[in-house]
C-alpha cells in the first residue's frame, strides 16, 4: 500500500509535468526537500565529508562508484552502465523522479551530471547552483543525519554519441565545426608542467582553446555559475559556433566535467573526451603543441 501512495505522490507531483532545467537555485531545492517527486544527492569520494553537513535529507553518492581508478595515480575514467545503475540504486533513486545533484566541490557535482546526462537521465537531472558553499553562504540549515535509504529502481538509456575518444578527435582536428576546449590551467595547456608530472608529452591538443574551468564560476567556495550570457561569450571568444559542436577535456576528466556541463546549459553539441590528456598525452604518434 505504501509503495502504491509513494508511486502515486510522484506521478501526480507538479515536477511531472515539468522539469526545472539543468541548474536549480538553493531556493528551489530548499521549496523541494520534502519532494516525493525529487531525489537530493551530495556528491563526494568520502563519505565522512558528507557526514559532518550536507542539505537535511541528501542522500550519499559515492563518486568512487561512478569513476575507475584504472591507474591510481591519475585514471578516473567512467565506469560503466552496470556500476552506475548499481550506484544510483544504492542512492535510493527511481524512475520517475528528478535527481539534484550538488557537492562541497563542483567538480564532484559536475561530474555527477555529466555522467548522468551520458547515461540517458540528463533531462531528468539538475545540478544545483552554488553547491554546499553557497547552501551556507544563504544561512540556510545542513545536516549530520543520514537519512534510511530503500534501494531504487532506475534504467539507464546510455549515450553513447556523448562521449568520444582520441580517435574521434584526431579524425576531426581540422573540422571547423568542432571545437576543442582545453579546461586546464596555464601550466598544464602550455607544457609547462613537464607533461604531468613526465609522465606524458607536455601541452595541448593541436588547435585545443583554453578556458580553465574556474572561469565559469563566481569562486570555488561558492561556485555560482556566471549569468549565461557572460558564459556565452567566454564559449564565443573559443571558436564555438552557437549550437555548434564543443569538446571538453582536461587532464582526467574532473575539470572538463563543469566544461561540458556549461557547453549542455548553453545549448551547444557538447561531448566529453573522458581519457583526455591521460589518454591523449601518451599515445605514440599523435599530435601535440607546446606553448600557445
Amino acid at each position: 500500500m505504501r509503495r502504491h501512495l509513494l508511486i502515486s505522490l510522484v506521478l501526480t507531483s507538479p515536477l511531472s509535468a515539468q522539469s526545472p532545467g539543468m541548474l536549480v537555485s538553493p531556493d528551489w531545492t530548499a521549496q523541494h526537500l520534502d519532494d516525493p517527486a525529487v531525489v537530493i544527492l551530495h556528491a563526494d569520494t568520502q563519505k565522512d565529508r558528507y557526514l559532518r553537513g550536507h542539505l537535511p535529507g541528501a542522500r550519499f553518492l559515492d563518486m568512487n562508484r561512478f569513476v575507475w581508478e584504472g591507474d591510481p595515480a591519475w585514471g578516473t575514467e567512467m565506469r560503466g552502465p552496470a556500476d552506475i545503475d548499481d550506484a544510483l540504486e544504492a542512492a535510493g533513486v527511481s524512475d520517475g523522479q528528478h535527481i539534484v545533484v550538488y557537492a562541497g566541490n563542483a567538480l564532484f557535482a559536475a561530474r555527477a551530471w555529466m555522467t548522468l546526462d551520458v547515461m540517458g537521465l540528463g533531462e531528468s537531472a539538475s545540478l544545483m547552483d552554488g553547491g554546499l558553499g553557497g547552501w551556507r553562504a544563504g544561512g540556510r540549515a545542513v545536516s549530520t543525519d543520514e537519512p534510511t535509504v530503500r534501494r531504487g529502481s532506475v534504467r539507464l538509456h546510455p549515450r553513447e554519441d556523448r562521449l568520444v575518444g582520441a580517435e574521434w578527435i584526431l579524425a576531426r582536428l581540422d573540422d571547423d565545426g568542432v571545437t576543442l576546449v582545453d579546461a586546464r590551467p596555464d601550466a598544464e595547456y602550455t607544457g609547462e608542467d613537464g607533461g604531468m608530472a613526465g609522465t606524458s608529452h607536455p601541452g595541448h591538443i593541436p588547435g585545443a582553446y583554453q578556458m580553465y574551468w574556474e572561469e565559469l564560476i563566481e569562486s570555488r567556495e561558492a561556485p555560482f555559475t556566471h549569468d549565461r550570457d557572460e558564459l556565452r561569450e567566454l564559449f564565443r571568444a573559443s571558436g564555438a559556433e552557437d549550437g555548434g559542436t564543443v569538446v571538453a577535456y582536461c587532464m582526467v576528466g574532473w575539470r572538463a566535467s563543469y566544461t561540458y556541463f556549461t557547453a549542455r546549459l548553453l545549448g551547444y553539441d557538447a561531448k566529453f573526451y573522458d581519457g583526455s590528456w591521460h589518454d591523449w598525452g601518451t599515445r605514440d604518434g599523435y599530435p601535440f603543441v607546446e606553448g600557445r
